[in-house]
């Protein structure tokens, strides 16, 4: 392979001080620099971890995206990041709960552990980590709850 990876996603918010609540608050991201863009407005570079980063436009007066529902988003569907550890998710996974990001559900894929969550912005990201109980072979489809963490009724 030629890559190793994303450098950055460049996004739009309409509130950068919202934004960076929410993934500082949820992931620890850490703001690089801010630069002033004239009078169109601000961009934001955070790191999200290892060096990849949102580059974060606030567009001053421009409208932003709405939510749209699942292939109804244009090219771009949505964005996976991946969890340093199962610990982190597990972390990730209880700030996303808390602030209604997200709700309990994680997919189990087999090799992968998946959750999804609406940013405030409305940008719908997934979050992975490697399964532990993953067996070699078995791939499971979109919907396969993860019995780690379906709780009792």
């Amino acid at each position: 392979m030629l890559l190793d990876g994303f450098n950055h996603v460049a996004v739009i918010t309409g509130d950068t001080a919202r934004f960076l609540e929410f993934y500082q608050g949820v992931f620890e991201a850490e703001v690089v620099t801010e630069m002033r863009m004239g009078d169109e407005g601000v961009l934001t570079m955070v790191n999200l971890g290892d060096g990849r980063d949102w580059n974060v436009f606030e567009h001053f007066g421009k409208p932003t995206p709405e939510h749209a529902p699942m292939f109804g988003r244009g090219p771009l569907d949505h964005l996976g990041l991946q969890a340093a550890s199962l610990d982190a998710f597990e972390e990730i996974r209880r700030r996303l709960i808390e602030r209604g990001a997200a709700d309990e559900f994680v997919t189990d894929f087999g090799p992968v552990l998946s959750m999804f969550f609406t940013d405030p912005d409305g940008l719908e990201l997934e979050v992975c980590v490697t399964n532990p109980d993953w067996e070699p072979g078995v791939f499971n489809p979109p919907g396969t709850p993860a019995t780690r963490f379906v709780t009792a009724t």
